[in-house]
């Protein structure tokens, strides 16, 4: 159990951190196609040395997301990688000169407390064996996962990227489900299991659909969409299917933690967001200066206008005129 629970932490920890890289190498790829999902992003994304890094913590992430799978529920798996935006918001401050704000290490604090009272309040794993129709049925919806997300480009922009996130989220808890069904991991018992397909399907919808939506912006809307996804709906199979319980009379506070953790996590969700490149500032000595030069200009004018003697008005008339010089004579 503390096993399990140091594991599913230590898998945060690998997730977050190659969010960050992830999602800046992600932004520096060119866009492809107009739809929500273009499957040759991620071969586009391959040649960034930052999106590599952090594939290579998602596979250190994802190993120690099978120990803590196979020790601990699901819920209490979930939410620690729901935490991962914790660890993306802390790892982003440093690295990319976020700053996080005073209600933003409230949310950090908030996630680590809700994970403190799974830790205390969790049961062990649940032991009941999926039935074949819970297999089909994980496999079919991580199919459907991958469409929906084919479909999301017909979507205006701001819901895309919510289908996209909450896509995303859907597939990364079919890996969840698909680990806890299977039983063997003998070659034959591999391929003759769907939920291994569901499992390989669900993992790259994921992948594919949160790149697209890392991508194409709007990424605080797809990262909550991806927690609620992740979280709510592995945590209710685990329960409703596979025997995942809490420790005697503890089942309000492993409510309480898990609300905690994944609320705390959806209120540090921009930090799924790659900063926006600073904008140069407008060279005001430059300004100054020109500024300077037109009043001077001006002046010089105005002076030179002082200069110039007063002519006489074109309104006089001849009668004027001819008065004027006799009166002078």
């Amino acid at each position: 159990m503390l096993l399990g629970m140091i594991c599913a932490l230590a898998s945060a920890v690998c997730f977050g951190t190659a969010s960050v890289f992830q999602a800046v190498a992600a932004r520096d790829t060119p866009p492809g196609t107009g739809s929500g999902v273009d499957a040759r992003l991620l071969l586009r994304v391959l040649t960034q040395w930052r999106y590599l890094l952090g594939l290579a913590l998602d596979g250190l992430g994802f190993l120690l997301e099978l120990v803590a799978l196979r020790t601990l529920p699901i819920y209490t798996v979930g939410a620690a990688l729901a935490a991962t935006l914790a660890v993306t918001a802390v790892v982003a401050a440093p690295v990319l000169g976020v700053r996080l704000r005073r209600a933003e290490w409230l949310a950090v604090a908030v996630v680590c407390g809700g994970l403190a009272l799974l830790a205390l309040s969790s049961g062990g794993e649940g032991h009941r064996a999926g039935t074949p129709a819970l297999r089909i049925g994980v496999l079919v919806f991580a199919v459907a996962v991958l469409a929906a997300g084919a479909l999301a480009g017909r979507l205006p922009d701001r819901s895309r990227a919510a289908v996209l996130g909450l896509g995303a989220g859907c597939g990364f808890g079919v890996v969840e489900v698909a680990v806890r069904l299977i039983d063997g991991f003998g070659p034959s018992d591999l391929l003759t299991n769907p939920a291994t397909y569901a499992l390989l399907i669900g993992g790259a919808a994921a992948f594919l659909l949160l790149t697209s939506a890392f991508q194409r912006g709007a990424v605080t809307t797809a990262t909550a969409g991806m927690v609620i996804g992740e979280t709510l709906g592995p945590a209710a199979v685990g329960v409703a299917w596979l025997g995942d319980r809490t420790r005697d009379g503890l089942a309000p506070l492993t409510v309480a933690g898990f609300v905690l953790a994944v609320a705390g996590a959806l209120a540090l969700a921009r930090f799924g967001e790659a900063p926006a490149p600073a904008t140069a500032a407008p060279d005001t000595d430059t300004n100054t200066d020109v500024t300077d030069k037109n009043d001077k200009n001006d002046t010089n004018d105005s002076d030179a206008n002082t200069d110039i003697p007063a002519l006489p008005s074109d309104s006089a008339t001849p009668s004027d005129s001819a008065a004027a010089a006799a009166e002078r004579s």
